[in-house]
């Protein structure tokens, strides 16, 4: 067994964790495209990161186990990285987390999942409504 067929039969632990990561590293290498592990909530994400312009089109592969998802990188990805642990946030306390973790007011977001479903936190302010930090992006 190659060292490469070892590393894509390991089990992913934390799928977001490893999704931010991903997408840093294909970022920082300037591949075109890169390919990830399918979940219902790693779609949400790339949505939403999509939505704002960091990702282009994805599109969901079979591949006879658990799926994956081919994303369309566009060079607009800085930085990408989880928040651990993922921390919970009333609708008044964005702005704090906002300081802590994106570089200035108006640049990058951070992804939040709601009773709504995943967003970035502007659209969060927006709806009025706390949730759980997943990561950032700028």
């Amino acid at each position: 067994m190659t060292l490469i067929e070892v590393v894509l039969s390991m089990v992913a632990k934390d799928l977001v964790a490893g999704l931010f990561t991903t997408l840093q590293n294909n970022e920082f290498v300037r591949n075109k495209e890169c390919i990830y592990y399918y979940s219902k909530l790693i779609t949400d994400i790339l949505r939403t990161l999509q939505r704002h312009g960091y990702i282009g089109a994805f599109e969901y592969i079979e591949d006879g186990r658990g799926g994956k998802v081919l994303i369309q990188l566009l060079g607009r990805i800085n930085r990408a990285a989880p928040i651990k642990p993922r921390i919970s946030v009333k609708k008044d306390e964005y702005e704090r987390w906002t300081k802590l973790y994106l570089p200035s007011k108006n640049v990058g977001i951070i992804v939040v999942t709601t009773t709504k479903g995943v967003m970035s936190h502007t659209e969060a302010i927006k709806m009025r409504i706390g949730g759980k930090l997943l990561g950032y992006v700028y």
